[in-house]
Formats: C-alpha cells, sequence, structure tokens
C-alpha cells in the first residue's frame, strides 16, 4: 500500500462556487456561478480531491444549524455525483469571534485545510486554495499551499489588495480560468 500524499483543490464556497447572496443554506438559494460544475468535473478527472472549506458564521449567529448546512451539502452532492464533480469533502467553521471567541478553523486561519489535509492524506504544497476573498488566498498560503483569488463574489473589490499584499498569487475572472491555469501548470 502506497503512502503517497495527495493534490487537493481547497475551494471557498459562496462567490467561488455559488452566488453570494447572504449566508446562504437552502437548496432553493443556491445558484451556481458560470462554469462552475464542469471546471469541478475536470479537476477530479485530473485526479485532484476537492475540499470546499468556508466560513459559516450563520451558524454562531443563529440564522441556520448545522443539520440545514449538511442537507444543503447532500443536496449539492447529488447534483454534482452524476457529473463526476462532487467534493471529497465539506468543511465548514461555524464560529464568528465576537460571539463565540477566537478559533483556529475561520479563514484566514488555516485550520479546515491542515486539519484536512491530516485527515485525508493530503499534501498541501503540491494543493490550491481558490477563493473570492484575501482571507482565502491567506488561509491558502498560511497551510502551505498555493492560492489563487477569483474575481467573482468579493474578488472584484479585493483584487488590487491581493495584488499589492501578495503579488505571486494569481487573480483570475472565476472558477473556470483557475481550473484552466492550474490544469495547464499541472501538464
Amino acid at each position: 500500500m502506497s503512502n503517497a500524499k495527495r493534490r487537493a483543490i481547497f475551494l471557498d464556497r459562496d462567490g467561488t462556487l455559488n452566488q453570494d447572496t447572504g449566508y446562504v443554506h437552502r437548496a432553493a438559494d443556491w445558484r451556481w456561478l458560470p462554469g462552475v460544475p464542469d471546471a469541478l468535473a475536470r479537476f477530479k478527472a485530473a485526479g485532484w480531491l476537492l475540499v470546499v472549506v468556508s466560513n459559516q458564521s450563520g451558524i454562531a449567529r443563529g440564522m441556520f444549524g448545522s443539520a440545514e448546512l449538511h442537507a444543503l451539502e447532500r443536496w449539492l452532492d447529488e447534483q454534482l455525483t452524476p457529473l463526476g464533480a462532487a467534493p471529497d469533502a465539506w468543511r465548514h467553521c461555524p464560529h464568528l469571534p465576537e460571539i463565540t471567541g477566537p478559533c483556529d478553523c475561520r479563514k484566514p486561519a488555516p485550520g479546515m485545510l491542515l486539519r484536512a489535509a491530516e485527515e485525508m492524506g493530503i499534501d498541501l504544497a503540491a494543493s490550491w486554495m481558490i477563493g473570492d476573498r484575501m482571507r482565502d488566498a491567506r488561509a491558502g498560503l498560511a497551510a502551505g499551499c498555493r492560492a489563487v483569488l477569483l474575481r467573482s463574489g468579493w474578488g472584484k473589490r479585493e483584487a488590487a489588495a491581493v495584488r499589492q499584499s501578495l503579488p505571486r498569487t494569481p487573480v483570475l475572472p472565476d472558477l473556470a480560468a483557475a481550473c484552466a491555469y492550474i490544469l495547464a501548470r499541472d501538464a
């Protein structure tokens, strides 16, 4: 049996996979961003693990519970499995420091990525973090991954700051462009 570690694409959720309309926790409110299911399928076909890592402070705020969030994730898996695009894992941080106190999992902290890497045998140095916020890129870099910022979601507002603060982090239009970028480097 091989002890080889695997590569992963860590993905933010809101603003990266779906339209960030605020505290999305029901299937009825989910709206895919263009090209996302296809990009996920392309990553999977190329042998990458997909791990969604998402801050979900709506739980700490009492807006919804973990059970509702897990129900949404199961629904998403049902939509993506026939396409060969279902994530291998869903991770979320339910905390909000003002309410729950500090934690090591709320991005930009790397806790969600580090725990997933340990549990799933992921080589962080061979992996990527993709998101639409500076905190996503910072979490990926802190975990030892490479990072990509998308201009979808919040990325339109944060692109200039990322270019200045994290000049080696590519800023790309959307997940399809990030997929093409990463797969081209992997060839």
